[in-house]
């Protein structure tokens, strides 16, 4: 059913109430395990009473964690946030491959007891260690990445062999949590920051090929995106009970350096005019704001003028 006004909920920032239906926001959900991001969406559609809702950052249905979304115009804001860096919670079972990749596939087990047994706690580290820094990955095949315009899990459903090309993406950080031995294989937890691009079921493949046992992803959790933590998250249930959200100019002050127009700079910034004469942050978008603390605007230098990349007000 297409939400209307009166199917919206108030929400609460800083003890003031706001229309959610007309309200400019981020939410940050805590998304739970066997929904899709799709659905995620349908269902803030719905609490919040407007159509206008967007998200960052694809979760797969089986993880968790956090999940960006924009409210109204606040998803013009999306794409402008800096959100490429992006820390995982996860655990890998070695012993077994999966045809996905992780605990959603057809899974074969590929490792005797006898070779289990071989799998130290200091090999598993040796291993891990290769991964950190700078590295080429090898997507899984039931990626969304685009092959000859159809996504790359769509081809595999079909029955299709996929080879997708590597990518080369950064691991800042990847942590053995804790190893133990389970029924048939031995479970890693690990922890991890890397940038947007990775694949954390492709690390427990590649984990597994490298300690030649075989692995695959039996859990994931998202714990952060950009600045955005699960500290900060909010499950569908509690947001059906207060629907909570960071405001526009919060998320907007909070993010890029501010400038604070005068009244004649704000009228000009609201038609997106290039403005003369502004030093802004080089390299950079800045925040715009009215006198009254609106948020009105992301510009950046060029040259002697100050140009708009996005006009969110008018």
């Amino acid at each position: 059913m297409t939400p209307t006004t009166s199917d919206a909920v108030d929400v609460t920032v800083d003890s003031v109430a706001f229309d959610a239906s007309t309200a400019d926001g981020i939410v940050i959900v805590d998304k739970p395990a066997g929904l899709t991001s799709h659905t995620v969406v349908a269902r803030v559609r719905r609490l919040a009473g407007t159509r206008k809702v967007g998200h960052a950052g694809t979760l797969d249905p089986m993880a968790t964690g956090v999940l960006v979304v924009g409210l109204n115009r606040a998803t013009r804001l999306l794409g402008h946030l800096q959100l490429a860096d992006k820390s995982y919670d996860a655990t890998i079972l070695l012993g077994a491959t999966s045809s996905t990749d992780d605990a959603e596939g057809e899974i074969e087990p590929t490792a005797s007891p006898a070779a289990l047994a071989e799998v130290t706690a200091e090999a598993i580290e040796t291993a891990v260690a290769a991964y950190r820094g700078p590295i080429s990955q090898i997507p899984s095949k039931v990626s969304a990445i685009k092959v000859d315009g159809k996504r790359a899990y769509e081809r595999v459903r079909a029955g299709e062999e996929v080879t997708l090309k590597a990518r080369n993406v950064t691991i800042s950080r990847y942590d053995v949590l804790d190893v133990r031995a389970v029924d048939g294989g031995i479970e890693v937890d690990i922890s991890v920051d890397c940038s947007s691009g990775t694949y954390i079921r492709a690390l427990a493949r590649d984990l597994g090929a490298d300690l030649e046992v075989g692995g695959h992803l039996t859990a994931l959790r998202r714990t952060r995106v950009g600045a955005f933590d699960i500290s900060s998250a909010h499950t569908l249930e509690s947001l059906g009970e207060s629907f909570v959200m960071l405001p526009i100019a919060d998320v907007a002050a909070d993010t890029f350096p501010r400038f604070d127009a005068d009244e004649d700079q704000a009228t000009a910034i609201r038609t997106g005019r290039p403005l003369p004469g502004l030093k802004l942050t080089p390299d950079q978008q800045t925040a715009m704001f009215a006198p009254d603390g609106t948020f009105l605007a992301l510009y950046e230098p060029h040259g002697p003028l100050a140009k708009p990349t996005a006009v969110f007000v008018s």
